[in-house]
């Protein structure tokens, strides 16, 4: 089953999704977060981040593809996200807090799980090594990332249910997302290269735009710095074996 490319994306874009709900579905326990935790999970996410948009993605789609159709497909997935971010305003609901409309921060937190669909539908087409590892990568990080958004809803709105639901929203964004990627099996020469270097791209624009912010430029810079590096080298060990 798993020789077939549609087979794989359905199946690999189910583990990081089951992973965010697991995150998610911790709020229900009697627990909060201490911030280094926080600083130093969402570095390890950011990491595990870089390294697949890089080594996973774009890697391969230059193989694939050529330098020009990947440069396309990389600003291409920078304009995505930004316009996406312009339609429904970007929420910083970890570290600020605030109490915005539940509907936007809901719709923005889904959109920003949008490239980690997309990366592991990509790499599912690309290759089973390569979807495996970028699937369990991504659904390495999700737990703890769903948890924290999830807390933080709970905390800003005091519904516990409601912080479930947005996680859950964000789980099957991420789902949807997988299952778009079978473009890439329209004129797949082309189509598969300039997916995976989209995907890459809006990646790396969410850790830089939307993480990075989360974490740095307050006290717990070292653990986030710390966990970061781990990120890669988790990534790095997955990718190896």
């Amino acid at each position: 089953m798993l020789e077939e490319p549609l087979s794989r994306v359905a199946l690999f874009g189910l583990i990081p999704t089951i992973a965010t709900l697991a995150g998610s579905a911790m709020v229900f326990l009697p627990f909060s977060l201490d911030e280094k935790f926080i600083d130093a999970a969402l570095g390890f996410g950011s990491g595990l981040m870089a390294y697949i948009a890089f080594i996973e993605l774009f890697a391969p789609s230059l193989e694939l593809g050529g330098f020009g159709l990947s440069l396309v497909g990389f600003f291409a997935g920078i304009a995505l996200i930004r316009v996406l971010d312009t339609l429904v305003p970007h929420v910083r609901i970890v570290r600020e807090g605030g109490r915005r409309n539940l509907t936007l921060v809901s719709l923005a937190i889904a959109i920003h799980n949008i490239p980690e669909g997309l990366a592991v539908g990509s790499t599912s087409l690309y290759s089973l090594e390569a979807g495996l590892a970028t699937a369990a990568a991504i659904a390495i990080q999700d737990v703890p990332e769903g948890l924290i958004v999830s807390l933080a809803v709970a905390s800003t709105y005091g519904k516990t249910l409601a912080a479930f639901a947005v996680g859950a929203l964000s789980a099957l964004s991420e789902y949807i997302s997988a299952l778009t990627s079978i473009v890439g099996l329209i004129e797949p020469a082309a189509s598969l290269p300039l997916l995976m270097s989209i995907s890459a791209s809006a990646m790396i624009y969410v850790v830089i735009h939307e993480v990075a912010p989360e974490i740095f430029g307050h006290e717990h810079d070292e653990f986030a710095t710390v966990g970061f590096i781990a990120g890669v080298v988790a990534g790095l060990t997955l990718g190896v074996f």
